[in-house]
């Protein structure tokens, strides 16, 4: 028979009863981060149509990815472009049953993200 007293139980998981966890998060950064670079291959994919497609087109595409909106999407990618590498770096070390326990996990889930702003830093630095 049904239960008819749902209404009084509490949800689980629910975010009251459940704190989020440095490797939900960084599974979470990672489809982001990997949308994120898609889009910022299109505006690049723009930019080079634009370039073929004659001068007026291209000073538009250029005027649009140079300006303040289009520095901060090319940083956002190169950020973007840094954790997804180390994301993926760390999903080959789970693949080899290296890692998997908690500490290591939260350990690899926090270098992510620490990796990725010191690698963004540093390459804003160079170029």
């Amino acid at each position: 028979m049904a239960d008819v007293n749902r209404g009084n139980r509490p949800l689980s998981p629910h975010l009251q009863v459940y704190r989020p966890q440095v490797t939900s998060i960084t599974s979470i950064l990672t489809r982001i981060t990997g949308n994120a670079l898609v889009v910022g291959a299109l505006l690049v994919t723009w930019w080079f149509i634009a370039a073929a497609a004659g001068p007026d087109a291209f000073e538009t595409a250029n005027a649009v990815l140079t300006s303040w909106f289009g520095k901060l999407v090319f940083l956002g990618s190169i950020w973007a472009l840094w954790y997804h590498t180390l994301a993926g770096i760390r999903h080959l070390i789970w693949d080899t049953g290296r890692g998997l326990d908690i500490v290591s996990a939260e350990r690899l889930g926090w270098g992510c993200i620490v990796g990725s702003v010191v690698l963004t830093l540093l390459t804003i630095i160079v170029l």
